[in-house]
């Protein structure tokens, strides 16, 4: 067996008392089918998010244009008046037409309104983590962030938003954002078959930013979906448990948000935090993105 990370570990981010454990919880899926109005089963979201909770979980990815409004309406219901040490971080960024659309919503007003609606449908005074969410659907482009981002760290200092990340952006953003307020974290598409990322999650790993990719099984080709799967199968485990497995192993500063509907699939997903994973195993599931970084 290869030397184990802490998988169960912390990661503490920088300029802040905010301890999360890596393996967190996306609350996408709560919504309705299309991440649109309420769920078919309210109680079983609610039971979904409790669960997650009495597990150990103390960090939340939600956002307000999911739903919209529902999601944190359902997180508010399930858990409130929250536990100490729970880190719920929001995106802005989008909104959600009346045909069920994703638009970009960054204008200076479209952003505030944001911050106040996830203040009041998650029932907080201030919101612990902000992510600014730019790009396409899975890719960064290269626009500049200066003026949401500003709108952002204004509301910083009045004292709604503790802390700022980023969503879907490059190095180049990245270096931006940081000539106007302190970035916590970073959340882009990435997992063991999808590797542009390599090199940046290494820099962030050396500032002590977080890392928190989404679509861990996103993108694969059917010859790296069968090597995930061959993997899988010798460990006796699902896909899934062995691709965040691999991201906990990859970086320390990689912190996981697997989203799920149902009990059974969410502690399935927290198994993969003890996951042990053979050498000759890690080597082949490297494999699947080798030559795939930095493109």
């Amino acid at each position: 067996m290869m030397e184990q990370t802490d998988l169960a570990g912390g990661f503490t981010l920088p300029a802040t008392s905010l301890k999360m454990n890596r393996m967190g919880y996306g609350a996408m899926q709560l919504a309705g089918p299309g991440v649109w109005g309420p769920p078919r089963d309210v109680d079983a979201a609610i039971a979904v998010l409790r669960e997650a909770l009495e597990s150990g979980v103390n960090h939340i990815d939600t956002s307000d244009y999911y739903g919209p409004h529902v999601t944190n309406q359902i997180i508010k219901r399930a858990l409130h008046p929250y536990t100490d040490g729970l880190v719920i971080a929001t995106k802005l960024g989008a909104r959600r037409g009346s045909d069920k659309s994703w638009i970009h919503a960054l204008s200076r007003q479209e952003l505030i309104d944001g911050v106040h609606d996830n203040l009041r449908n998650l029932g907080l005074d201030a919101l612990d983590i902000v992510n600014l969410r730019i790009g396409g659907i899975m890719e960064p482009g290269e626009e500049s962030l200066e003026e949401p981002l500003t709108v952002l760290a204004e509301l910083k200092c009045q004292g709604m938003i503790r802390h700022i990340g980023l969503s879907n952006i490059t190095p180049k953003q990245l270096s931006e954002a940081q000539t106007i307020t302190e970035i916590v974290c970073v959340q882009n598409f990435y997992n063991v078959a999808r590797r542009n990322d390599d090199a940046f999650i290494d820099d962030l790993a050396a500032q002590g930013i977080a890392y928190v990719p989404f679509f861990p099984l996103g993108g694969f080709t059917p010859l790296q979906s069968s090597a995930l799967d061959a993997s899988a199968a010798l460990l006796e485990v699902t896909p899934m448990q062995v691709a965040l497995a691999w991201l906990l192993h990859r970086s320390p500063n990689i912190l996981l948000i697997p989203g799920t509907s149902s009990v059974a699939h969410l502690r399935e997903n927290l198994k993969a935090a003890t996951l042990q994973i053979p050498a000759e195993v890690l080597a082949d599931l490297d494999a699947i993105g080798r030559g795939q970084g930095d493109q």
